[in-house]
């Protein structure tokens, strides 16, 4: 619309072109003169409103962080879907919420899954059986001063 309108057309003759309306062929002509470029940003709305109170919020992030078999769960950490699961269940109160939302609300709070170490806060080595066939050949490093070829 913008370069029909710079190249002399008139808005009859743009409305056409776009098939649009005259008005909206106005609109954005005004508030291309009155803003510039910016008026092509279509400024997208968040979408529907959160469901969540900050309550329930609260809530979600506290069972996120509390080890599962804490709350007499069969497993040993949570996943999006089995916190999805198990928020849907809770005695006292629902909580709906997708796996979209909350894993963008544990983003948000900071919140992560990976385990990167064990209980005691030290990463576990594997035994030498689970060690596969390349560790299990490995050989210690020659002492100092030894060339290596």
């Amino acid at each position: 619309m913008l370069l029909a309108s710079a190249g002399g057309n008139r808005v009859p003759v743009i409305a056409q072109l776009v098939q649009a309306d005259e008005d909206t062929v106005r609109d954005v002509i005004h508030r291309f003169n009155e803003i510039g470029l910016a008026c092509l940003d279509p400024r997208w709305a968040g979408g529907r409103p959160g469901q969540l109170s900050s309550d329930d919020e609260d809530v979600v992030i506290q069972t996120a962080t509390t080890r599962p078999t804490k709350l007499d769960q069969p497993f040993n950490r949570w996943s999006l879907r089995k916190l999805v699961a198990y928020l849907r269940k809770v005695h006292g109160r629902v909580i709906r919420i997708g796996r979209e939302a909350l894993r963008s609300l544990l983003a948000r709070r900071g919140v992560t899954f990976q385990r990167t170490q064990d209980m005691e806060g030290i990463p576990r080595p594997r035994p030498r059986d689970e060690a596969g066939p390349d560790r299990a050949r490995l050989e210690p490093l020659p002492g100092p001063g030894v060339r290596l070829r």
